[in-house]
C-alpha cells in the first residue's frame, strides 16, 4: 500500500480579470471568457458526447475519465449537457485526478465565475467538504450522477482505479508547464482503463504526446481549435485490450432478469446497500427482522465519526479516509444538532504509547483532518478539564445512526418490509428465494447479506470468520455544567456533547457475553472510562451522586472480522472455490485462469466493528459498483483487501 502522503490545496493567485492562476503550474486554470467554450468544444464536442448522451440504454452509466478536475469546468459542463440530452433512467459517473485540489473558498469563488452553471456548481459546493487524499466519491441529483475525485498524483491514483472508462479529458496544464503529468506510464493507465469503444479529447497537440498517445494504442488527429487554441486532439482507443487479473477478484457477470433486490438487514450496512441500489434505478425490498430499522448496532442514539488511521497508508486507513469523506457528505441531509453535529472528536493522548502514536498521524496526514493540541488549547476547544492534550479531528462529530438509516431507506425505491426474519435463501432458476420455515417472503435476483454476524446463518456466508463483540453504552442526563463540552473526546472509551437532554458515554467491550441486558458493572466500567476522559465532565454530571442501578443505556453486537476490515462484495460457493484454485496451495504465485465460481446475483457487505459510520455508507456504493459494473469507489487494492474472497484464498495458501 502507498504512504500516506500530505494534502497540498491549490496555491491560487487571482488576476485583475478574476481568473485563478496557480502558483505551483504558474499558469490559469481557463480563459475568462472563451474557458466554457473551449470545454464544450476541446472535450464535448470532439468526443461527440451529446450523442452517446443521448444513445445511452435505460439504465446504463457513462463513464469519463479526467485528468485534472482543477476548477470543476469540464465536470460541470459535461454535466449540463447529460441533463440536456441524456435519457431519464441513464447515469453520468465522472472520474477525475487532482493533485492539488482547490480549498473551498477558492472552489466558490472560482465557480462563481459562471452563474449559467449554478444548477450544477452549487450542489459541489454543498457537499465540498472532508476532501482528503485517495478516493473521494459524491453523488448528485438523487444519485443519477456521481463523481469520483482522485486525489493525489496522478501516477500514483490511476493505476489503482478499477473502471472501464468510455471518455477521456485529457486535460491538466500543458505539457510544458506540467512535464511530470504528460508521460508514457500515464498513458499506459489510460488504455489499461480503455475499451475498444473509448474515445479521446485534449487541447494539447504537442507531438511528442501524440507519438505516445498512439504508442499506446490509441489512434490519433489533429483538429481545428477554438479561440487561441489553433488546433486540438482527439483519438480513439485501438489497442490490445488489457490482460484479465487474478479471477477470484474478477467482476462477476452481470445478473440476467430485473433490477430488483433482496437486502436482508436495515442496519447501516442494509440501509446503505439499498440506497446505493435504488439510486440506480433497482426496486429493493429490504427484510428485517425487528420491528423498525436500526435496532440493533445501528441504534445507539450516538455514534462518533472518528477515524483511527495509520501512518503507514494501509487499506484500513485508505478506506476510512475516503469512507469518512463520504459519510460526511451524506450527513449534510440530515438536520444539525439533532441527527448529527460537526463538533470535532479530540482523541486524548492518554499515555507515552498514544503520544508517540498521534505524533506519526501528525506528521503524515494534513492540519485540516487532524493536528495536534497540548492540553491548555485541548480544554479550550473541549469546554472541560481534560489530563492531557491530544490530536484533534476537526470535521469529525457525532450521529444519530437511526436517523442516517431511516434516511436512506426513504427513497420511493425502497420497501422496508419488518418482522421478517430469513432463515433460507434458496435459489430457483435465476431468482433467490427468502424463506422463513415454510413461508416465502420474497425473491428477486440480487440479494446482499447485510445483518451483520447473523449472515454465517446462510451456507454462502458460513465460513466467513466474523465474531460479535457486545457493548454497551451509558445515557447520561445533561446537566447545566455538562453543557459545557463542545465536541467529543475519546480514551479509552468515549463522551459526545448531549444530543436534547442527554450525552452518550461508552462503550465496553464484551468478547464472551450473548446477553444484551444492560449490566450494572458495564455501566460502572463506563463511569470509569469518563473519569478517564475528564474528572471535571464526571463532576458535572454529578456521577457520585448517581446510581448505577438506575442508569439507562443499551447493549448491542459489533460485527468485526479478524483484519478489522469489512467484508464486502460477491460470494463465491466455498467447496467449488477451494476445488477450481487448488493449486495455490502448492503454488501461491500461479493464477490460474479458471472463471471464479460465483454465486450469481448474492453479496455480501457486514464486518463493520466500531467503524460502521464511516465503512458502512461507502460500501454501499462499493457493492452497487460490484452489482452495477461500474468503477469501484476504493482504490483497487482496498475493495481486493475487503473482498469476501479473501479468506477462502489465505485458507488455500496457507494450508488452514
Amino acid at each position: 500500500m502507498p504512504e500516506p502522503t500530505l494534502l497540498q490545496h491549490a496555491q491560487i493567485d487571482w488576476d485583475d480579470q478574476g481568473r485563478p492562476h496557480s502558483r505551483q503550474y504558474d499558469d490559469v486554470y481557463f480563459a475568462v471568457n472563451e474557458g466554457i467554450e473551449e470545454t464544450k468544444h476541446v472535450f464535448l464536442g470532439q468526443t461527440r458526447l451529446a450523442e452517446r448522451f443521448a444513445n445511452l440504454p435505460a439504465h446504463s452509466s457513462l463513464v469519463i475519465g479526467e485528468t485534472g478536475f482543477g476548477t470543476g469546468m469540464n465536470f460541470f459542463c459535461a454535466w449540463q449537457l447529460f441533463d440536456q440530452h441524456a435519457p431519464s433512467g441513464a447515469r453520468l459517473h465522472f472520474v477525475s485526478v487532482e493533485k492539488y485540489p482547490l480549498g473551498a473558498a477558492d472552489m466558490a469563488r472560482a465557480v462563481r465565475l459562471w452563474p449559467e452553471l449554478a444548477a450544477y456548481t452549487e450542489p459541489l459546493l454543498a457537499q465540498y467538504v472532508a476532501v482528503h487524499p485517495g478516493f473521494q466519491q459524491f453523488t448528485f441529483a438523487g444519485g443519477r450522477v456521481t463523481l469520483t475525485l482522485l486525489i493525489g498524483d496522478v501516477l500514483e491514483q490511476l493505476p489503482q482505479l478499477d473502471a472501464q472508462v468510455d471518455v477521456w479529458f485529457l486535460d491538466g496544464f500543458a505539457p510544458a508547464k506540467n512535464p511530470d503529468m504528460w508521460t508514457p506510464q500515464l498513458f499506459a493507465q489510460l488504455a489499461r482503463l480503455s475499451h475498444s469503444g473509448t474515445v479521446l479529447g485534449t487541447f494539447t497537440t504537442t507531438g511528442w504526446v501524440r507519438r505516445s498517445l498512439v504508442e499506446a494504442g490509441f489512434a490519433m488527429k489533429k483538429v481545428p481549435g477554438i479561440g487561441k487554441k489553433w488546433e486540438v486532439m482527439s483519438g480513439a482507443y485501438v489497442g490490445a485490450l488489457p490482460t484479465p487479473g487474478a479471477p477470484w477478484y474478477a467482476r462477476p457477470p452481470a445478473t440476467p432478469g430485473p433490477r430488483q433486490a433482496l437486502v436482508i438487514g436495515a442496519g447501516l450496512a442494509g440501509s446503505a446497500s439499498a440506497a446505493s441500489l435504488a439510486r440506480r434505478g433497482w426496486q429493493v425490498t429490504v427484510l428485517e427482522r425487528h420491528a423498525a430499522a436500526a435496532q440493533e448496532a445501528s441504534g445507539n442514539p450516538q455514534g462518533v465519526l472518528y477515524l483511527k488511521l495509520s501512518a503507514h497508508g494501509t487499506a484500513l486507513s485508505q478506506l476510512i479516509l475516503s469512507g469518512f469523506g463520504y459519510t460526511r457528505r451524506q450527513l449534510e441531509r440530515l438536520q444539525r444538532g439533532q441527527d448529527w453535529d460537526a463538533c470535532g472528536v479530540l482523541q486524548l493522548a492518554f499515555d507515552a504509547k498514544e503520544a508517540e502514536r498521534q505524533g506519526k498521524l501528525a506528521g503524515a496526514f494534513e492540519h485540516g483532518l487532524l493536528h495536534a493540541l497540548q492540553r491548555t488549547e485541548a480544554e479550550a476547544v473541549a469546554g472541560v478539564a481534560l489530563p492531557a492534550g491530544g490530536l484533534f479531528y476537526p470535521e469529525g462529530g457525532w450521529v444519530h445512526p437511526p436517523a442516517l438509516c431511516q434516511q436512506q431507506l426513504q427513497h420511493p425505491g425502497i420497501r422496508l418490509v419488518t418482522h421478517q426474519e430469513v432463515i433460507e435463501l434458496r435459489k430457483v432458476a435465476d431468482q433467490w428465494q427468502a424463506w422463513a420455515g415454510e413461508r416465502l417472503l420474497a425473491s428477486a435476483p440480487v440479494v446482499i447479506l447485510a445483518a451483520a454476524a447473523e449472515v454465517r446463518r446462510f451456507d454462502a456466508c458460513a465460513g466467513l470468520p466474523l465474531k460479535r463483540i457486545r457493548g454497551q453504552i451509558t445515557r447520561l442526563p445533561a446537566t447545566v455544567g455538562s453543557r459545557a463540552l463542545r465536541t467529543v473526546v475519546c480514551a479509552e472509551g468515549y463522551v459526545a456533547p448531549p444530543r436534547g437532554d442527554e450525552h452518550t458515554l461508552g462503550a465496553s467491550f464484551d468478547f464472551n457475553s450473548d446477553n444484551l441486558a444492560p449490566t450494572v458493572a458495564e455501566h460502572q466500567g463506563n463511569l470509569a472510562l469518563l473519569d478517564e476522559i475528564s474528572t471535571d465532565l464526571a463532576q458535572r454530571l454529578g456521577v457520585a451522586t448517581l446510581n448505577p442501578e438506575h442508569l439507562q443505556g443499551r447493549a448491542a453486537f459489533r460485527c468485526t472480522s479478524p483484519d478489522y476490515l469489512p467484508i464486502v462484495g460477491p460470494l463465491a460457493d466455498a467447496q467449488a472455490f477451494a476445488d477450481t484454485y487448488v493449486v495455490l496451495a502448492r503454488d501461491a504465485r500461479q493464477v490460474p485462469q479458471a472463471p471464479c465460481p460465483w454465486l450469481d446475483g448474492l453479496y455480501v457487505n457486514s464486518g463493520h466493528g466500531s467503524r460502521g459510520l464511516i465503512t458502512a455508507p461507502l460500501s454501499g456504493e462499493l457493492l452497487a459498483a460490484w452489482v452495477c459494473g461500474e468503477p469501484l469507489p476504493v482504490p483497487q487494492g482496498v475493495a481486493q483487501a475487503c473482498h469476501p474472497n479473501r479468506f477462502a484464498l489465505r485458507r488455500l495458501i496457507r494450508g488452514k
